[in-house]
C-alpha cells in the first residue's frame, strides 16, 4: 500500500457523520499540521493556510469531511433501535448492512434489519422496504440491555466498511469517498505545493456538515474570505447498468470531472475555461458533468459577501451515498495534478480577470 492508498484508507475508515466529526477531524489535523498554519471555525471545520510568493489572491480549496450516517431516534422495549438519517440515503441500500453506534461507553456493532421476506405477502415483497420500517439489531432483547450497552437517543451511527484495493489494483472500494476523496486531494495538493512556487496564499478547508446543508462551508468561508474557490468532490459515475448516455457520460477512469451545473451553483464561466485550458495543457481528459438533484459546498461559498468565483472539480465514484463506493486511482492522481497546476496559474491578474 503506497502513501496515497494509506491516506485514503485512513480518511475513509475514520468515523465522522454530520455534527460528530471529531474522529475524522483528528486524522485531518494530523495530516495538515506539517503543511501550513492550522485554524478551526466554531462549527469544527479545519483550515490549513500555505503562503506562496504573494499574500493575495486568496485561493480556497474546500472538501467536506463529514460522511452520511444515522442517529439513534428511539429505543424499543424489545431491544431494537429506530434511527433517522444524517444525509441522503436510498432506502434500498440499507437492509442487511452493518453499522457502528458510537455510544458514550464504546463503539457498538449492529445490523440493519426489517420484517423477514419469508413472512411477507407476495404483494409486500414487491414493494420497497422504507427506512421507517427498519431497525438496528445489536443482539439485545430489551430496552434495558440497550442502555446497559451504552446506547442512548442522539448517539451517532456510522456505516461499517473498510478500505480495499480491488482486483485490477487501480480501483478502490470504501465508504465515505463522498467526500473524503476531496479532503485527500487537498492534502495531496498541499504536499505537492511545498516543492513549487505559487503566486497566492492557499487555504485548504476540510468542512463539516455538508451533507445536512453546507453548514461548515458557510462558516469556514467567512474565516478565509477567499478571492477564488475550488471545490473538491466525489462525482456520480454514470458507467453502470441502467444509466443512459444522455443522463451521464462520466466514467470511472475517464479523468477528473468538472461540474457545469448543480442545484445550488452555476460555476464561474471564466474559471471553468481556465480549468479546461490547464487540463488540455497537461494532457488530462476533463469530463463535464451536471447534477440536477444535489449541491456542494460551492453553493454556500460562491455566495459569500459580494460573490466568489467558484468551480467544482471531482473524482468520479460509483455507488456514492451507500456503504461502499468505488473510485479510480488515475482519476485521483490527475485531479491532484490539475489542482496544483491551477493554483500556480491563479495569480492576481488571472483572478481579477475572472470577474471582468
Amino acid at each position: 500500500m503506497d502513501s496515497i492508498e494509506q491516506l485514503l484508507k485512513n480518511l475513509t475508515e475514520a468515523h465522522g457523520v454530520p455534527g460528530y466529526e471529531t474522529p475524522i477531524r483528528a486524522v485531518v489535523r494530523n495530516y495538515m499540521q506539517s503543511l501550513g498554519e492550522l485554524s478551526q471555525d466554531k462549527l469544527g471545520s479545519v483550515i490549513c493556510k500555505a503562503e506562496g510568493t504573494e499574500k493575495s489572491p486568496k485561493v480556497m480549496l474546500a472538501g467536506h469531511m463529514d460522511e452520511i450516517g444515522f442517529m439513534v431516534k428511539q429505543l424499543t422495549k424489545e431491544g431494537f433501535i429506530k434511527f433517522l438519517p444524517l444525509g441522503g440515503w436510498f432506502d434500498q441500500v440499507l437492509l442487511g448492512q452493518r453499522v457502528i453506534i458510537k455510544t458514550g461507553k464504546s463503539d457498538v456493532l449492529g445490523v440493519i434489519g426489517a420484517k423477514p421476506p419469508h413472512m411477507l405477502s407476495p404483494e409486500e415483497r414487491s414493494k420497497v422496504v422504507v427506512r421507517k420500517e427498519m431497525y438496528i439489531d445489536i443482539g439485545a432483547s430489551s430496552e434495558n440491555e440497550l442502555k446497559e450497552a451504552g446506547v442512548q437517543v442522539g448517539d451517532p451511527i456510522v456505516p461499517y466498511s473498510d478500505f480495499q484495493i480491488l482486483a485490477n489494483g487501480k480501483n478502490y472500494l470504501s465508504k465515505a469517498f463522498d467526500d473524503r476523496v476531496g479532503v485527500a486531494i487537498i492534502i495531496s495538493a498541499f504536499q505537492a505545493l511545498k516543492d513549487r512556487n505559487h503566486p497566492n496564499t492557499v487555504f485548504g478547508a476540510a468542512t463539516v456538515m455538508e451533507e445536512v446543508g453546507l453548514r461548515g462551508a458557510t462558516t469556514s468561508v467567512d474565516l478565509v474570505q477567499p478571492d477564488v474557490a475550488i471545490i473538491l468532490e466525489a462525482d456520480i459515475a454514470g458507467d453502470v447498468p441502467g444509466i443512459k448516455e444522455e443522463e451521464s457520460k462520466v466514467k470511472l477512469g475517464g479523468g477528473p470531472s468538472m461540474l457545469v451545473y448543480d442545484a445550488r451553483m452555476i460555476p464561474n464561466h471564466k474559471l471553468s475555461k481556465l480549468v479546461a485550458a490547464a487540463a488540455s495543457d497537461l494532457g488530462i481528459n476533463l469530463q463535464l458533468s451536471s447534477i440536477e438533484g444535489g449541491g456542494t459546498d460551492g453553493g454556500a461559498i460562491h455566495q459569500y459577501k459580494t460573490g466568489v468565483p467558484t468551480v467544482v472539480l471531482a473524482v468520479p465514484a460509483r455507488h456514492i451515498h451507500s456503504h461502499n463506493s468505488i473510485i479510480n486511482r488515475n482519476d485521483y492522481d490527475s485531479t491532484v495534478k490539475l489542482v496544483v497546476e491551477l493554483i500556480t496559474r491563479l495569480d492576481a491578474d488571472a483572478v481579477a480577470e475572472l470577474t471582468m
